[in-house]
């Protein structure tokens, strides 16, 4: 399953309040619109199309505890692993990366589709 995971915790309510639509044309048509936060504050879904060979529609999870951040597939969704699917994982990250400098990204299977600066990697 593809994901990305950040050493800490980060604030989902001051992400979702700095997350701005994202809609990228090329290579592969990737829509992130919006976030949606469960009441405690610690599960952001991103709803998420892509549309490469396929036409998929997913969820995006961010979950969040003291010690870490994931980026990952919502399990109630199930798209096909394509290059846009994880490409639209890579640019999740890539904005929490923005919004939180100090975060490294500690382990991820899809080093390819990171659009985060190659230096905030340290891979375990």
């Amino acid at each position: 399953m593809p994901h990305v995971v950040f050493d800490k915790e980060i604030d989902l309510e001051c992400f979702s309040k700095e997350f701005s639509e994202l809609i990228q044309t090329k290579p592969i048509l990737i829509k992130l619109l919006d976030v949606f936060l469960d009441r405690k504050k610690r599960i952001a879904l991103v709803p998420a199309v892509v549309i490469d060979k396929l036409h998929q529609q997913f969820l995006i999870e961010v979950t969040t505890r003291k010690d870490k951040t994931t980026v990952r597939l919502f399990p109630g969704t199930d798209p096909e692993k394509t290059d846009g699917v994880k490409m639209s994982l890579g640019l999740t990250a890539k904005m929490i990366s923005e919004m939180n400098p100090d975060h490294k990204i500690t382990k991820t299977n899809i080093e390819d589709f990171l659009s985060a600066d190659a230096s905030k990697i340290v891979l375990t």
